[in-house]
């Protein structure tokens, strides 16, 4: 690839190498190989489930320690509304008041997503404002119904459309509206504050800085006041380092129509360098939609309070053994000790020849092997939302893991494995307490422990031309993949995603 002057200064102000992009050139030539599933991860063999007695002894120690700990609430809100109203804007589009009854617009368009939209419509915690704004515009109630999308999505009314999802009003509290922004404050104040002082960072997109800032104003002196709590809120943003270059169908630098390389946001993938940046003794990581009314919050808290004692309880055991690898005197008695855990607590799997290994080998392997952050991950019973599941998978070089994998990366032309994928019963809500430390409390680089070979290579068009484009693996699953794993089931009630606006007609989002 020959690289003109202009391609030079462009790939200096992303801050991107000529390297990396000859990288993904090749990936593109290569592609990306499907994952292997050996089989799906499930209760008892891969998803832990405990007893209520268990349960009570997690959250007693992670209350306990907690005093001395550093608690941080990392979420993803970089997400726009946009793709929730899709069928609204839709219905903007194709539905006219003055020439069409909305009744016959439904028997024409059997548009279900519509239909339930109005049907619950006054369940919306801003039906009230835009009823008020557009009272007195209307000549019909057809008129009305269109008047409300518009006046809920388009710049001239509220804008909704293309606000960060984060910042709409979510749910109704009578006097005012929250947003799912400071739900996640609330929240942070039940399981992720110590000494009445709470830490939270959100990935954004740079326009919306000044919005969330505005945001954190209002909300956060609401809930200070009503929590005796103080917030240290932080942001980033995606970084233009981490956009990958987008290729035509031949694998060739796709050029914009001045001439320029075009370059895409490679997925939530890109958000282990913004996570990375982030040091806490348990971070909590959970998607800015995933958000509940007050009569939820109890339970949901419990739930984060579980997974963080279990975190604690696994870390102390592998920090002990750790800095017992790091000394002398090792038995092979100690070593079998130690291999016992990472294979039964840490769902490590050795290969059949480790025993056939030297000490001194065996040693570097249970280092390599207990050395990782940990990260441990609620899975809810899978109920038909989409999402990544958990599994067992087998690498290049035969070495088993559990991971977190979309369908995206399953080879759907081969039996065998759709079958293994049809065969889980979980899936994951982006639930996650993790662990970023060594025992000497070094943070460890998360980019060590990225499986670069889990990307996604996706099609897309641009100015009507086809081309391919390059997401990097997952924050979940393949920027992960490396790291300990240990998967639990939660409660459904923890998992209440807004993808659609009508989600949020559901009793979780409904505080009456």
């Amino acid at each position: 690839m020959e690289l003109t002057e202009a391609d030079k200064k462009q790939l200096e102000k992303k801050g991107i190498s000529k390297e990396k992009v000859l990288g993904q050139i090749e990936t593109f030539k290569e592609g990306i190989p499907f994952v292997r599933l050996e089989k799906a991860a499930v209760v008892s063999d891969g998803i832990s489930k405990f007893s209520e007695a268990e349960e009570q002894k997690f959250i007693k120690k992670f209350e306990e320690a907690k005093k001395k700990k550093s608690l941080l609430k990392f979420v993803p809100a970089s997400g726009a509304a946009s793709r929730m109203f899709k069928a609204m804007f839709n219905f903007l589009d194709t539905y006219d008041p003055k020439a069409e009854k909305f009744d016959a617009y439904l028997d024409r368009t059997k548009d279900k997503d519509v239909k339930a939209f109005f049907d619950g419509y006054k369940k919306f915690a801003f039906y009230s404002l835009i009823q008020n704004r557009i009272a007195g515009r209307t000549s019909s109630k057809d008129e009305e119904k269109y008047f409300f999308v518009q006046e809920m999505l388009l710049s001239e009314g509220l804008n909704f459309g293309f606000y960060p999802k984060g910042l709409l009003p979510f749910h109704d509290y009578g006097q005012y509206t929250v947003t799912p922004f400071e739900e996640h404050l609330k929240e942070a104040v039940a399981y992720a504050q110590v000494n009445n002082e709470a830490n939270l960072h959100f990935t954004i997109s740079e326009q919306h800085g000044e919005m969330f800032n505005k945001e954190f104003k209002t909300a956060g002196e609401r809930v200070s006041k009503d929590t005796k709590t103080s917030f240290t809120v932080n942001y980033s943003f995606q970084k233009p380092s981490t956009d990958t270059i987008a290729v035509t169908l031949d694998n060739k630098p796709f050029r914009n129509s001045d001439g320029s390389l075009l370059f895409r946001p490679a997925g939530h993938g890109s958000l282990i360098e913004n996570l990375n940046e982030q040091d806490a003794d348990i971070i909590f990581i959970k998607n800015i939609d995933n958000v509940v009314v007050p009569r939820f919050s109890n339970e949901v808290a419990k739930s984060k309070k579980i997974l963080a004692g279990l975190l604690l309880e696994l870390q102390g055991k592998a920090f002990e053994y750790a800095k017992i690898l790091d000394g002398d005197n090792l038995t092979s008695e100690i070593l079998e000790t130690i291999k016992l855990f990472l294979e039964r607590d840490l769902n490590v799997r050795f290969s059949d020849k480790f025993g056939g290994f030297s000490i001194g080998q065996q040693i570097e392997i249970l280092k390599d092997k207990i050395n990782r952050p940990i990260r441990i991950c609620g899975m809810v019973k899978n109920e038909g939302e989409p999402g990544g599941g958990p599994f067992w998978i087998k690498d290049a070089h035969d070495h088993i893991s559990l991971q977190i994998i979309e369908s995206a990366q399953v080879d759907m032309d081969n039996p065998e494995q759709v079958e293994i994928l049809k065969n889980s019963t979980h899936f994951n809500p982006v639930d996650l307490v993790c662990g970023v430390r060594n025992y000497k409390g070094e943070k460890y680089n998360l980019l060590n422990f990225v499986d670069a070979k889990q990307g996604f290579i996706t099609q897309k068009t641009k100015e009507g031309k086809d081309l391919k484009a390059l997401e990097l693996p997952g924050l979940w699953n393949g920027a992960m993949a490396f790291w300990n794993t240990i998967f639990v089931e939660v409660p459904l009630v923890t998992f209440n995603p807004v993808k659609t606006v009508n989600d949020l007609q559901k009793p979780a989002h409904q505080v009456k």
